[in-house]
């Protein structure tokens, strides 16, 4: 029986070739069609709506959703190749976007601007003044709230930030940490900028130390508030909205240290669909991609004014009304200079430490139980020095303003000199704190037993 025949080196190569010109072929024409890659931390109801409804409106291109928090996408950017990047990075938070801005990341998309947009919510301008970034719609920061567990345990509905610092509240609290969340970042960076460098911090802290957990990501705390974990934490609005115009057993309030900015979507410089990202971008602009906000499950307040949209809900939160009642004149570059610092300050004093603050909060509010019975003053004034060393941010905001500090936590942290001096001022952070706690703890016992 005859072998078979084996082709000829030049037949394999002919071969090769032309099996080589069909894949470029079809790489070809998929680069043609075009897959737009958008990095988001939005959650895949908002992301498989606007996936659907894009992907039936432009037959000939692919919707590709990268989901990473706000944190991780910037890193996830920054260390990605010319050409290999994703072609669009959208999220609530401004200050992410001024990031990516100064690394010289996005490109100007101010052409495909809808023109219907006003230029400001509030005093805060709704698209970057160079064109970098767009608003594709407006975030608020407030309180969501479980109406079940409040009645449960007799809590009061919460209307301001200091409302979930009260006794009642501890272990009935659930938050995030601003380095695992973009929304949440805001949302501690409205409250310092609402009520300055200290009290601000004095809130944060006091309101951390009523945590019952501290979630890995910022939709953790809307899930924990869903089902009853927490009664009630700091949110976006959307999460809150989403939740209630879903029916469960939730409200939503924004205190009057809020701020209304927008929530951006920009394109990625050296990424390999362009002209496909301005077409989604384009989209979501668009009347047809704006009302998509209204979803029970999305909830959003558009960028396009309601008198321009369709099916608007009944009692839907007006962003220009809130915006013209909010104390925040929020600061974006302030926000951006001192973002990782922010970031660090929250998890070496907040996250890192959060059974010791606890229990310093704990102690404090049982000394002070037990002083309103016996009230004398050297238990106050050892009650007072408690609450001040728990309660009080170890960096001062003239630090945090510092050019020196600023330069370093912007500065490369695969620098190992870079590395080391920002371990050791971490570290000196963290042990400052602990041992603030651990005092604390001391001097409210003290104060209970006068």
């Amino acid at each position: 029986m005859a072998s078979p025949r084996r082709p000829s080196i030049r037949t394999a190569l002919t071969r090769s070739a032309q099996a080589a010109l069909l894949v470029a072929s079809a790489w070809s024409l998929a680069a043609q069609a075009g897959t737009v890659t958008v990095i988001t931390s939005f959650p895949k109801e908002l992301t498989g709506a606007y996936k659907t409804a894009f992907e039936k409106a432009n037959p000939g291109i692919k919707l590709e959703i990268l989901n990473k928090n706000t944190v991780a996408g910037i890193a996830y950017v920054r260390e990605s190749s010319e050409g290999k990047r994703p072609e669009v990075f959208w999220a609530s938070a401004p200050d992410a976007f001024e990031v990516l801005a100064q690394n010289e990341l996005l490109e100007p998309i101010n052409d495909i601007a809808n023109p219907a947009v006003p230029a400001t919510i509030g005093a805060f301008p709704v698209n970057n003044p160079e064109g970098l970034f767009l608003g594709q719609a407006l975030a608020g920061y407030g309180i969501m709230y479980n109406t079940r567990v409040l009645k449960a345990k007799r809590l009061e509905a919460p209307t301001t930030w200091a409302d979930l610092l009260k006794p009642e509240w501890f272990g009935n609290v659930g938050l995030t940490s601003p380095s695992r969340s973009g929304t949440t970042h805001l949302t501690v960076e409205t409250i310092l900028q609402g009520e300055g460098w200290d009290k601000g911090w004095n809130t944060m802290l006091r309101m951390s130390g009523n945590a019952a957990a501290m979630t890995d990501r910022s939709f953790g705390v809307p899930d924990g508030v869903n089902n009853g974990q927490f009664g009630a934490g700091p949110v976006i609005d959307f999460f809150g909205l989403s939740s209630k115009y879903s029916k469960f057993p939730v409200e939503f309030v924004y205190p009057e240290e809020t701020s209304i900015v927008p929530a951006n979507i920009a394109l990625i410089k050296g990424a390999s669909n362009t002209e496909e990202g301005k077409k989604f971008i384009e989209y979501s602009l668009s009347k047809e991609g704006q009302e998509l906000l209204f979803k029970n499950d999305i909830s959003r307040l558009p960028v396009l004014p309601y008198d321009q949209l369709s099916g608007v809900p009944e009692g839907y939160p007006n962003p220009q009304e809130i915006a013209a009642r909010s104390k925040v004149a929020f600061d974006v570059d302030v926000s951006k200079n001192r973002y990782f610092i922010v970031q660090s300050l929250f998890d070496q004093t907040i996250t890192f430490r959060l059974d010791d603050l606890r229990a310093a909060t704990k102690a404090i509010f049982e000394a002070e139980a037990k002083l309103a019975k016996n009230p004398n003053a050297k238990g106050q004034a050892l009650l007072d020095e408690a609450k001040q060393l728990a309660w009080s941010p170890v960096l001062t905001a003239e630090q945090a303003a510092s050019a020196e500090l600023q330069a370093l936590f912007a500065a490369d942290k695969t620098d190992s000199a870079v590395n080391q001096q920002l371990s050791k001022l971490q570290g000196e952070w963290n042990s400052q704190a602990k041992a603030n706690y651990e005092k604390a703890v001391a001097l409210a016992k003290q104060a209970g037993s006068q």
